[in-house]
């Protein structure tokens, strides 16, 4: 999923993603596919995620907070107005949204208060958007745990839950898109992505990677209007 994804996010809009590569992880005498990615962060610089950041700056836990309030709009634009505050980061808003869009392309589940990030350079004292990273639990990749092989993807759809803003993918999308408008765009087309998708089949079983093309077939149309062919 975390390779498919970051090859296919290379024909959207999203520039600042991390791309990552197949390897073979050899642990306790067992092979196991795995990624890597190059590191993003400079020799001075640090890794802060919401989670962190806000309890730097309250002493208190964004996820909790986030219970506090009613609305998905109202929790999105609270974190957003928060993180600008706290690292003068005015596009966060726009950053955010895009990342929700994909969560919600990629059906990826793992979007929680320490899975989004800003960088923080030591020396310089000042702040930097993060790479998009970490979209390994994304397209019913825990076939392990929730979304065996024979589940059906109707029922896997109903199943997945979403975070953190929501437990639905498009309430937080929607909001986020009327809060800051919407921004992810791919210049591939569907078949492009199945063709890409197609390039990685020797690192999982057939069905696995029949399973994700039914998977992204489904929502490119879904998303149709994300959908922009050259």
């Amino acid at each position: 999923a975390e390779t498919v994804i970051s090859q296919i996010l290379r024909s959207s809009n999203i520039g600042n993603h991390v791309c990552y590569e197949p390897v073979k992880i050899v642990y306790e005498g067992q092979e196991l596919s795995g990624c890597k990615s190059r590191n993003f962060l400079g020799e001075r610089e640090e890794l802060i995620t919401l989670e962190k950041l806000f309890r730097q700056h309250t002493g208190m836990s964004l996820a909790k907070e986030l219970a506090y309030f009613s609305e998905t709009k109202q929790r999105i634009a609270y974190t957003v107005d928060h993180v600008a505050t706290y690292t003068g980061l005015k596009d966060f808003g726009i950053y955010l949204t895009k990342m929700l869009e994909m969560d919600a392309f990629f059906l990826n589940e793992d979007r929680h208060t320490n899975n989004i990030a800003v960088i923080y350079d030591l020396d310089e004292k000042y702040y930097r958007l993060c790479p998009y990273f970490d979209m390994g639990l994304s397209l019913f990749a825990d076939i392990k745990g929730d979304f065996p092989i024979g589940k059906s993807l109707e029922q896997c759809r109903k199943d997945i839950v979403a975070k953190p803003f929501a437990r639905n993918f498009d309430e937080q999308t929607d909001a986020a898109n009327e809060l800051y408008g919407n921004h992810l765009t791919f210049s591939a087309s569907k078949s492009a992505m199945i063709k890409e998708l197609r390039k990685y089949e020797y690192i999982c079983e057939n069905e696995i990677v029949d399973r994700v093309e039914e998977i992204l077939r489904y929502q490119a149309d879904k998303y149709k209007y994300m959908m922009k062919e050259i």
